[in-house]
């Protein structure tokens, strides 16, 4: 697993989301995403969101993904 794939199944997941995906060793994963659709939802939930757009991945391939979730507001400030 790379980090490319893990930032292009979020990005087609969550339409509209930016994201920003590191992790050295093929399984601990970093990511920063930027979603409109964050508004309103606590960090929880949107981890649920990003998760989602893994699936069975996660857990297996992806051994650990630390998330960082962020509305554009959020972001630009």
């Amino acid at each position: 697993m790379n980090a490319d794939t893990i930032r292009q199944l979020i990005e087609s997941g969550l339409p509209g989301a930016r994201a920003e995906v590191q992790g050295e060793d093929g399984v601990h994963f970093e990511a920063t995403v930027v979603c409109a659709a964050f508004a309103g939802k606590l960090p929880l939930a949107r981890h649920r969101m990003v998760n989602a757009t893994l699936g069975a991945l996660m857990g297996r391939e992806i051994h650990a993904l630390q998330l960082k979730t962020l509305t554009p507001e959020e972001a630009a400030a």
